[in-house]
């Protein structure tokens, strides 16, 4: 299966938990004792060379090994393509069966900065930018001139940012599928090339 469909299995079909490292707590440590994480745990099963039994209360919790592995692989996210947070935020888009929100069709618009509503339906609210003297029926007179703030929806910013997102977790679903190809420790699920669309955006 693609990454993608690795990741939606193991984290929605199989339910498997993210165990991310805890900051060090010396305190904490000297209370409990040393533990040890899945990934060492994953490393020392590999060494071994074999499938091993029990370790499990019921079937109904039972998580495939190899969903362990890729959990485990997501885990290890590293800092420079988003650490800890990435890998929560690849963790829950997979739960939910989603992608990042690229905002598609998104486009600025120019629409007025604030509306206002009366009988009559709604308007643009106007703000007075100075004053000029006009000659109205034989006498001048001074009035208000008018303008209509405007702004853009979406900000090109906004739309930015959504799709430097999206970019950013291509490249952590690159990083987990290069990780999980060559670490060969996955024992029947096979990670294809298969990969999103780098730029949905573009025609």
């Amino acid at each position: 299966m693609a990454v993608q469909q690795a990741l939606e299995w193991t984290f929605r079909t199989e339910r498997a938990q993210l165990e991310l490292p805890e900051p060090p707590d010396p305190e904490r440590a000297h209370r409990q004792g040393y533990g040890f994480g899945l990934e060492y745990v994953l490393m020392q099963r590999a060494a071994l060379g074999c499938q091993i039994d029990g370790g499990r209360y019921k079937k109904d919790s039972y998580t495939h090994e190899d969903a362990e592995v890729i959990a485990a692989t997501v885990a290890g996210m590293p800092d420079d393509l988003g650490g800890k947070r990435m890998a929560i935020h690849v963790a829950e888009l997979a739960r939910a069966g989603l992608t990042p929100d690229w905002m598609p069709g998104a486009v600025p618009q120019c629409v007025p900065f604030e509306m206002k509503r009366n009988r009559y339906g709604d308007h643009a609210t106007t703000v007075v930018v100075g004053t000029e003297r006009v000659l109205s029926r034989g006498k001048w007179r001074t009035v208000e001139v008018r303008a209509c703030p405007v702004t853009y929806q979406p900000y090109p910013e906004q739309i930015e940012a959504a799709r430097r997102g999206y970019r950013d977790w291509m490249k952590a679903l690159g990083w987990i599928k290069e990780g999980l190809q060559a670490g060969g420790m996955l024992r029947e699920v096979v990670v294809i090339e298969g990969m999103p669309k780098v730029l949905p955006w573009e025609p």
